[in-house]
């Protein structure tokens, strides 16, 4: 093992475990409180759509799923990116330093063979694509129902439809449903 002073590769490599947990901990956190604060949005669109009878205002609800679904997306990314970097890089270093055959983190491994994973995981796919895709649509299929029908309103709706669209494919696309 090379050591320089006290900083020894182990070390080292327990500091890198450390922070990218602590990341991940800090993005997991930051996720969650997405879905509160999409949640929030959508009822305050809502009630101002109703209280004022604009319905152009529902065109505010995609454009913001849109913003905090793509937001939700990456950090969802990047908690799976760290999982997966620790499970198949920094675990089976350490594993070796310490001169073990099996990774030392066992956790990051045996929660994912967990029998019910997949129907979680499709769930929560199902629960994301509501939130950032199904409440959007139904947004603007209400305003193209009942809105004015102007060009600058219209052509707003139809880019928010193409960007849900996009948001729609890619959640399904990041939906990690195997073990």
């Amino acid at each position: 093992m090379t050591a320089i002073g006290d900083v020894t590769v182990g070390r080292l490599l327990l500091a890198e475990y450390d922070r990218v947990k602590e990341e991940q901990k800090t993005r997991i956190g930051f996720r969650d409180n997405l879905l509160y604060v999409t949640l929030a949005a959508m009822v305050t669109v809502l009630i101002g759509t109703a209280q004022t009878r604009h319905v152009v205002l529902l065109l505010v609800l995609p454009a913001t799923t849109a913003v905090l679904g793509w937001t939700y997306l990456a950090n969802d990314q990047k908690i799976s990116a760290i999982g997966h970097y620790v499970r198949t890089d920094l675990g089976p270093r350490l594993s070796a330093l310490a001169g073990e055959q099996e990774s030392l983190f066992g956790w990051e491994a045996a929660h994912r063979r967990d029998a019910r994973r997949t129907q979680r995981k499709i769930i929560q796919c199902a629960v994301d694509l509501a939130t950032f895709a199904g409440v959007p649509v139904g947004a603007l299929a209400a305003y193209w129902a009942y809105g004015t029908g102007t060009l600058v309103p219209m052509a707003v709706s139809i880019l928010e439809s193409v960007a849900v669209c996009v948001l729609a494919v890619q959640i399904i696309l990041y939906a990690e449903t195997r073990a």
